[in-house]
């Protein structure tokens, strides 16, 4: 494989950062609930899309208008849930979007209730005809510059991350295979991780896709200690487009560096205490992403650099990347005027 000149790595990181001065991207959320097969799994898929729903909104400052809900039954809560989430209304949800979506945009899609594995091809069931993996994936062709989230919380799940693994993608899946068929904890956790204050590790006030997979992962193997049963669901997370999960992403993986820059709020808007009126710090948080960005794609691409170079450019946009928090943490002192 050619090794990346460090002029091609600046040139990118020029054009990367230029893209973002010019452009306000926004985060948009796409939650679906599933078939439940009773009420009281009906009603447990409803309460997790609702919950996630609201923390989007009420905790992390999403535009309604950016957020969409898909359930079994619409009349269960008609304020929120935007129409049945069948395979048509879920495809024609993510066909609008990606017709109005800015080309930097990002996207979330959080899948919640039942999966399942039929031959070569896993499903995520829904009333009526099920969703296949194959159904998604041409769903997910027509964003083809915005980033991706991709989260399947369901059983048999795992299967997934072949089918939709790509560039500027974040795929979750609460299995490992579709051979993980039995029913599944990490979407709890999952969704705890946005609506409470226990997974933001960094103290950033935010939490990313990362996070809330690490949070999620470690709550589902502790209960399942804590019960004293054999683990049946290992979550994975794949976001270097190799189509290869793994359990125990970060620093030292592969994967995880392009989940730790996906956050449900839109760009360059602050979540601290300060409001984003204050374009001084609107501008330096916009920097950071832009930084976590270009980290993220330095990452994906270092087994194709000379070590010397990938260390260096590392080095200069960690460095970078202090100073801009130092800066945020600064300006959110100043007493605002």
């Amino acid at each position: 494989m050619a090794r990346v000149s460090m002029r091609a790595i600046a040139l990118a990181a020029l054009a990367l950062s230029g893209v973002f001065a010019t452009a306000r991207a926004q985060t948009h959320l796409v939650i679906v609930s599933g078939v439940g097969g009773d009420a009281e799994r009906r009603e447990r898929f409803y309460t997790l899309g609702r919950s996630l729903m609201d923390a989007a909104t009420e905790r992390l400052g999403m535009s309604a208008s950016n957020v969409v809900f898909l359930a079994e039954r619409v009349d269960r809560d008609a304020d929120r849930i935007r129409a049945r989430s069948t395979k048509a209304e879920v495809l024609r949800v993510l066909d609008e979007l990606a017709e109005r979506a800015g080309p930097f945009d990002r996207v979330a899609i959080v899948l919640i209730g039942h999966g399942s594995s039929r031959g070569d091809e896993a499903h995520f069931n829904v009333p009526g005809p099920d969703l296949s993996a194959t159904d998604f994936a041409k769903a997910l062709d027509r964003f083809p510059t915005q980033q991706i989230a991709f989260v399947n919380t369901t059983s048999a799940s795992g299967d997934f991350i072949g089918a939709l693994s790509g560039e500027r993608r974040t795929i979750l899946t609460a299995t490992k295979s579709g051979f993980e068929r039995n029913e599944t904890q990490f979407g709890k956790f999952f969704v705890d991780a946005f609506a409470t204050d226990v997974a933001d590790t960094d103290k950033d006030e935010r939490v990313s896709m990362l996070e809330a997979f690490t949070y999620a992962n470690r709550e589902v193997a502790r209960l399942y200690e804590t019960e004293g049963q054999l683990q049946t669901e290992h979550a994975q997370l794949d976001d270097n487009g190799d189509g290869e999960g793994t359990g125990d992403p970060g620093a030292n993986a592969s994967d995880g560096s392009l989940a730790r820059t996906f956050f449900l709020h839109t760009l360059s808007e602050p979540t601290g205490a300060v409001a984003s009126s204050d374009p001084v710090l609107e501008g330096l948080y916009a920097t950071k992403e832009q930084l976590e960005l270009q980290i993220a794609e330095l990452r994906n691409l270092k087994d194709s650099m000379d070590p010397a170079d990938y260390e260096a450019e590392l080095e200069r946009l960690l460095v970078e990347l202090a100073r801009t928090g130092q800066a945020i943490r600064a300006r959110e002192k100043e007493p605002q005027s």
